[in-house]
């Protein structure tokens, strides 16, 4: 990672790339490196992070489309599979906008593959994976300017050890924002009908 440093948002995307198509480089880590590095420019890395690991998607994205259920299952096993398939039937977009938001141990790329498996179009799939990766490095980056590149272990732990409260804290908190997010429109709508 010191060697793409200097390259500064071509470097995060570059390891982004790599990581989503086939090596599973730890983003987190890189991510907050660059963000403790230059936190002003930690809206490019979060862009160039997202856009990386959108693109680098679309190998695995590819393998399960055309491999179809088989080359997944044999990949992963079918008890595991088919979990990853019903919650994708069920839930659609966020079936894959979640798992993109949510650090390690999360089995991201069975839910890439299992998209190719159900034939998703790639335009979702993009944008699918583009928002959840967004929203996670975007979370992850206001962390580490308020608390350092040391959070990122500690949201690993809290991930692998309390799963289903880091999920409902994530949940809480993308609701929060939704919530913040129409309220303020309301009321530059407001204001802006007032003048």
């Amino acid at each position: 990672m010191s060697v793409l440093m200097p390259l500064g948002p071509w470097g995060v995307l570059t390891i982004a790339l790599v990581d989503a198509a086939a090596l599973g480089i730890p983003m987190d880590p890189v991510i907050a490196a660059f963000v403790y590095k230059d936190p002003r420019r930690t809206l490019i890395y979060v862009l160039m992070g997202a856009i990386g690991s959108a693109v680098g998607s679309l190998v695995p994205y590819l393998l399960g489309y055309t491999g179809g259920e088989a080359f997944v299952v044999r990949k992963v096993g079918r008890a595991k599979f088919a979990r990853v398939h019903a919650l994708s039937e069920k839930y659609g977009d966020l079936a894959l906008i979640i798992p993109a938001m949510l650090p390690p141990p999360t089995p991201f790329k069975l839910f890439v593959f299992s998209a190719g498996v159900l034939e998703m179009t790639w335009l979702h799939f993009m944008l699918s994976v583009f928002v959840g990766r967004v929203l996670r490095f975007a979370i992850l980056s206001v962390l580490t300017i308020e608390f350092g590149p040391e959070i990122v272990q500690i949201i690993q732990t809290v991930v692998k050890h309390h799963s289903h409260w880091a999920i409902g804290i994530l949940c809480a908190l993308i609701l929060l924002g939704v919530i913040l997010y129409i309220a303020n429109r309301k009321r530059s709508s407001a204001q802006a009908a007032l003048v």
